[in-house]
């Protein structure tokens, strides 16, 4: 008698004889491998694969972000946007895995946090990379890569390109072309500040929607992207509040302090500044 929950007679591969697998496909093997706990906490688990896959999401971040930016740079505006609002879904998602994270009470997390040592998120090469892409950018924060000569440099090379926003005023320097000697003054290692010269560019636009509407489109992708960045600094300061309160962080920084402190750091100020004006 035919099993009819048996996909094989439908035509389903069954058999994986030299045949490349979901597994092999995937690595799977080394993926499910990597989560090697130093405690025997219930918890560590939980802990190692929140921050695996958040780095995962990372990766993927930093691949639609500087794809993003080649895109603007070759005025491929609708790729662009599309890598751009890929970019909030996936913030979306780190933001859900905090959810995750916070089941995990204080007394779980003291059962396995001095296996930690001096290991934390702010050593993060990935979410440093992000940050320098999108504009926050501090040169100082390269240190704690010092030891990894490979991440060191790839750190210093994203510090001389154009940041993705540089990029976004290049585009909006087509339509505007007097804004290109303001935009060359711009240190490109150092975060950005408000500048109500480029203020007043995106008024226009803003007060001009239908005459700009892809730069109108492209600023609204900004803020949307940021808004999703924001949430997830923010859900981290919530979670490490929930679970640590106000002691030191692994990594040495002064813990909620700190991170509160990077909740107050703007990416695009500009882009947030001109809604007073409007």
């Amino acid at each position: 008698m035919t099993d009819p929950y048996d996909p094989g007679p439908e035509g389903a591969q069954m058999t994986f004889d030299g045949r490349m697998s979901y597994g092999d496909y995937l690595h799977l093997d080394q993926v499910l491998g990597a989560q090697a706990t130093l405690s025997s906490a219930h918890d560590e688990l939980l802990f190692i694969i929140q921050h695996q896959t958040s780095e995962l999401w990372m990766k993927l971040a930093l691949h639609e972000l500087q794809a993003a930016r080649r895109a603007l740079d070759a005025r491929d505006l609708p790729q662009a946007f599309k890598m751009l609002a890929r970019n909030s879904r996936i913030f979306e998602q780190l933001n859900n895995a905090w959810d995750v994270l916070r089941t995990m009470t204080p007394s779980d997390y003291t059962t396995f946090r001095e296996a930690l040592g001096q290991s934390s998120g702010l050593q993060s090469h990935q979410y440093r990379m992000i940050e320098f892409v999108l504009s926050n950018r501090n040169a100082a924060m390269i240190k704690p890569h010092a030891h990894r000569p490979e991440l060191e440099t790839a750190l210093r090379a994203e510090l001389a390109k154009p940041s993705l926003y540089d990029v976004a005023l290049r585009v909006a320097c087509d339509r505007f072309p007097d804004l290109a000697p303001r935009i060359a003054e711009r240190r490109r290692a150092a975060p950005h500040e408000t500048d109500d010269d480029i203020v007043a560019i995106w008024q226009a636009v803003y007060s001009n929607v239908a005459q700009y509407w892809q730069l109108y489109q492209l600023a609204e992708k900004l803020v949307d992207l940021e808004d999703y960045f924001r949430r997830w600094r923010f859900n981290h300061v919530t979670t490490v509040e929930r679970v640590i309160g106000g002691k030191p962080g692994t990594g040495g920084t002064r813990g909620i302090e700190y991170l509160r402190k990077m909740t107050q750091v703007v990416l695009f100020p500009d882009l947030w500044a001109v809604r007073t004006l409007l």
